[in-house]
């Protein structure tokens, strides 16, 4: 029950997603294969005048009945407990307090056009930040709610997990750091079980307008189910969008136990980081290339051995062109299929790392590599299979890497396998 190197091997036991196609791991991955978008304009706050109207929305219950849109925090904070709860009802574990430490991997929060509305009113229509926080004193309830470590504090209090919760932020590789983080404890011997969680609920008026300014995103507003184009001729940026994945993580000795059903292990862990630019990875490509050769090289196995990429892909020219430079350098004339959910979810940003492991782990369960949709024009440039339009059937497939590059050169890329 050891690796390569003697660590303990880490198993699945549990997973849960809520994302743009549905709360739930099975309806999102039924949607994924299916090759449906969950892309749609954005109805949560007026869009006149912005140059991108279009997002992947998850709708809390009570807003589709009607009330009005809750923060983001609140919004990761109810996505990520629903996301926990199903990886523990199925890894069947933590009733009565989950026996190890939440890594909660989420954006950074601050408080938004509502809160700072509301404070300017109250100082005189003074919207300077000293004045907001002159008349914001005493207020709890802002402070709770816009607390970066509030929402992993409440959940681990939910769950009863142990520990301090550990919250961070690596940009778009996020949710994958959290689930190294948690496999690296394990390994350590510190837990012999963790839940590693990727959340993001940042479709709000100010983060829609900063990508935007950042030439991030597509403004291809007219089809919004088309508008998200990974690794095709035509695209030109990605689809905001946001949800949450969460995985029960367990010694395989621990799982084997107590008697769990082992839903795949992750093998292999690998991150490289550049400062090159605050959007752009080093065009030499060596962040990104040697996050994939860790990854596969901590799994202990070796590039022929991944049978299939589960890519970063967002959609931009510049990330798919840097993806396709390190599928080349890593895999050589013979890269296996490689394809991105983000053409159906859009890009979910800090619970992409992890939605995306956990989607890989199925992918493996069912034999079965999603599409990339709205594939219409290939690219020259992309020299590489990506699964276009329609999923494919195949047998054999026991190791899966899936990429998360971020901005500010921050690359995680994970290896996970079938059941030993």
């Amino acid at each position: 029950m050891k690796d390569h190197l003697g660590r303990p091997l880490v198993a699945v036991t549990g997973i849960g997603i809520v994302s743009p196609l549905g709360w739930g791991r099975e309806a999102t991955w039924a949607a994924i294969t299916a090759g449906t978008s969950g892309i749609s304009r954005i109805r949560r706050f007026p869009t006149e005048k912005l140059r991108t109207t279009i997002a992947g929305t998850v709708e809390l219950p009570e807003e589709a009945a009607g009330a009005e849109p809750v923060s983001s925090p609140v919004r990761v904070e109810r996505m990520a407990e629903a996301a926990v709860a199903e990886a523990l009802a199925q890894a069947a574990i933590g009733e009565g307090g989950f026996p190890g430490p939440l890594m909660v991997g989420m954006p950074p929060v601050e408080y938004e056009w509502p809160q700072r509305f509301e404070l300017a009113r109250q100082a005189n229509g003074n919207g300077t930040y000293r004045a907001a926080t002159d008349v914001a004193a005493g207020r709890s309830d802002l402070y709770e709610t816009f607390m970066f470590g509030g929402v992993g504090e409440r959940l681990a209090a939910r769950f009863g997990t142990r520990g301090a919760p550990i919250a961070l932020t690596t940009a778009c590789a996020t949710g994958a750091s959290a689930i190294q983080m948690a496999v690296e404890a394990i390994q350590r011997g510190e837990a012999d079980a963790a839940i590693a969680l990727g959340a993001d609920g940042s479709v709000q008026p100010e983060a829609v307008i900063r990508f935007s300014l950042l030439s991030a995103l597509t403004a291809r507003n007219d089809e919004p189910e088309k508008a998200s184009r990974p690794f095709e001729k035509t695209r030109d940026g990605f689809v905001m969008s946001e949800g949450a994945a969460a995985l029960v993580l367990e010694s395989l000795e621990h799982a084997t136990a107590r008697g769990a059903v082992v839903l795949g292990i992750v093998s292999g862990c690998g991150e490289r980081a550049d400062s090159f630019h605050r959007t752009r990875s080093n065009p030499d490509g060596h962040a990104i290339i040697g996050a994939m050769r860790n990854a596969i090289a901590d799994a202990g196995i070796a590039p022929a051995d991944i049978g299939y990429v589960n890519a970063h892909g967002t959609g931009t020219p510049e990330n798919d062109k840097m993806e396709t430079l390190g599928m080349r350098a890593v895999f050589g004339d013979a890269p296996p299929p490689i394809s991105s959910n983000k053409s159906m979810l859009g890009h979910t940003l800090s619970a992409a790392g992890a939605i995306e492991a956990a989607l890989s782990l199925l992918t493996i369960r069912d034999q079965l590599l999603p599409p990339t949709i709205n594939h219409v024009e290939a690219d020259p440039a992309i020299t590489l299979d990506v699964v276009p339009n329609v999923a494919r059937q195949v047998t054999g497939l026991r190791h899966v890497l899936s990429n998360s590059f971020g901005f500010g050169g921050q690359n995680v890329c994970l290896v996970v396998s079938a059941a030993p």
